[in-house]
């Protein structure tokens, strides 16, 4: 089955979003095939449908001042950080044509993020209750690679994944990540150790880690029906929104992530 697989460069986070409502439009109406989108957000905070604006801990002036957006989206999941040096990736995928649900989908995402880290020699896993990647996510100080939230209209998936390549880690002291105070956040250029020249963010690392992500989504895609696709659920704290049913294959969903 046809995946487009687009790599976008920087963009801005409402064009994104508009690019994705056009072809989560066009894919439910059969006009489009699936679509991977793999870009890079200038600096900007989303918040999900049910967010607590609490959780982002600069002031609305601080935020103005340097420049930094805070957005409202549909996805599910508290507040998270776009910017410079981050993989995004939005797949918009019907569903029903490849065999999957949403829970088993996600476990896809978290797979491929996954596999992108392990490409580097940087160990990730997931954390039980907490869906997206994880280093060393069984110790009292857990650190997030990637986080994860999606939403399901119509049996399109959009929104996704963002894996930290060469972020700025000190933009998340802008928030509480996904909500949560008790977690680190991490990098694959810091879990590799890589040199400070390495290390600074570049659209050209996040072009590096699009590649390899879309190669391991490709292929766990393709697989999905006898593998991954399996409803095994998405840890313990992946909750389907109301009006969503996992059984019949939900048309308007949003996955309650971080």
């Amino acid at each position: 089955m046809t995946l487009d697989v687009r790599w976008l460069g920087r963009v801005p986070y409402r064009e994104a979003w508009e690019l994705q409502h056009a072809l989560v439009e066009a894919r439910a109406n059969d006009e489009a095939p699936d679509t991977l989108l793999l870009l890079e957000h200038p600096r900007v905070l989303t918040l999900g449908r049910h967010a607590a604006e609490e959780h982002v801990i600069a002031s609305a002036e601080f935020l103005a001042g340097i420049g930094v957006e805070v957005i409202r989206v549909e996805r599910g999941g508290e507040v998270t950080y776009h910017g410079p040096g981050q993989l995004v990736a939005y797949p918009i995928v019907r569903l029903a044509d490849r065999g999957l649900l949403v829970r088993p989908f996600v476990r896809l995402l978290e797979a491929a993020m996954i596999g992108t880290a392990a490409t580097y020699d940087v160990q990730a896993d997931r954390r039980e209750g907490f869906p997206g990647a994880w280093c060393d996510p069984e110790s009292p100080l857990p650190r997030k690679l990637g986080a994860l939230g999606v939403r399901v209209e119509r049996d399109v998936t959009y929104h996704g994944i963002a894996l930290n390549v060469t972020t700025d880690l000190a933009d998340f002291d802008l928030i509480n990540p996904c909500g949560l105070t008790s977690i680190g956040v991490t990098s694959i250029a810091r879990e590799a150790g890589w040199p400070a020249e390495r290390s600074r963010p570049s659209t050209a690392s996040v072009e590096d880690a699009a590649a390899r992500f879309a190669w391991r989504f490709q292929v766990l895609l393709e697989e999905a029906p006898t593998g991954v696709g399996e409803d095994r659920g998405v840890g313990g704290g992946a909750r389907v929104a109301a009006g969503a049913s996992a059984a019949a294959g939900p048309r308007v969903a949003a996955l309650e992530t971080g």
